[in-house]
């Protein structure tokens, strides 16, 4: 890796623009089709840059795009008028700034605790119950009703912890947007032999989603998902995927209890990984 980067992936450059009269970022941008492979390539080749526009340039805002877009085709010499390479790029780079901002829109969402003398807070986790349990009125804020959306004692919010807001939020997207999958879910996490803790499961699901955006696993689907910047809706549908793949995922199993949930829990976690190698990947509980 260090002799291809160092070495060959200059000769390699400099002979292909020889022959094709090229850029490597003209070569990207004017060949492969919108999506996770033109634009991950296009972050490879600017990251790898000596040149400092270049590099700089997987790290601009929203609002510098445009300019940026200015710089890097005077400082390859690319002419102004040259529309294609100019809307291709821009494209790109307003995916590239979209992730890096919605990473640390979701790490913010994680830091907020939650909080019972938060109004908000609080509508949002009544919100979660009524939507879940229709039928039942909850009797009392502390209660061990919540245990029957799978909370694990008496009051939810110390169950947050390890996500904070992010957890609930999720949780009530779900329960709100696909509200019929939602209760089957729950009625199928309460099975006698196979049952899960649906609240605290969703939670742990979260904590997978919020991982794989952190480490740039989530860049190839939300770079064909979306074509410019990625915002929390989106963050939210690939929730709701893994939220519905999982409870399939875990039936398929049958695992002989729940205190084996880790073991399948990892083994779901390298399945949705493998998934999202592949450069065409789109998961969305939608398709």
């Amino acid at each position: 890796g260090f002799l291809y980067s160092k070495y060959f992936r200059f000769w390699l450059k400099w002979i292909l623009r020889l022959l094709t009269g090229k850029c490597e970022l003209q070569r990207l941008l004017g060949g492969a089709e919108a999506g996770a492979r033109r634009t991950l390539s296009v972050e490879h080749s600017l990251e790898s840059s000596k040149n400092k526009v270049l590099r700089n340039a997987v790290h601009v805002e929203e609002a510098e795009v445009e300019k940026c877009v200015r710089d890097v085709m005077k400082e390859k010499k690319i002419e102004q008028k040259d529309t294609g390479f100019k809307t291709n790029l821009h494209i790109s780079l307003l995916q590239i700034s979209g992730y890096k901002k919605l990473y640390l829109n979701v790490e913010n969402l994680r830091k907020v605790p939650y909080d019972s003398e938060n109004e908000d807070h609080e509508e949002q986790l009544i919100e979660l119950w009524n939507l879940l349990m229709p039928h039942e009125n909850l009797k009392a804020r502390i209660s061990k009703q919540w245990c029957d959306i799978g909370f694990q004692g008496d009051d939810p919010k110390t169950d947050f912890r390890g996500m904070g807001l992010l957890g609930l939020v999720n949780l009530v997207y779900f329960s709100k947007h696909y509200t019929n999958e939602a209760r089957q879910i729950l009625s199928r996490s309460n099975h006698p032999k196979l049952g899960y803790s649906y609240a605290i499961v969703g939670i742990n699901l979260t904590e997978m989603a919020y991982s794989l955006l952190k480490n740039g696993a989530l860049k190839a689907h939300l770079y064909n998902m979306v074509s410019g910047l990625p915002q929390m809706e989106h963050f939210h549908q690939f929730y709701c995927y893994l939220v519905y793949e999982f409870d399939k995922f875990w039936f398929e199993e049958e695992p002989e209890s729940i205190m084996h949930f880790n073991q399948y829990r990892e083994k779901f976690h390298e399945k949705i990984k493998g998934l999202l190698l592949d450069c065409n990947v789109v998961l969305t509980l939608q398709d």
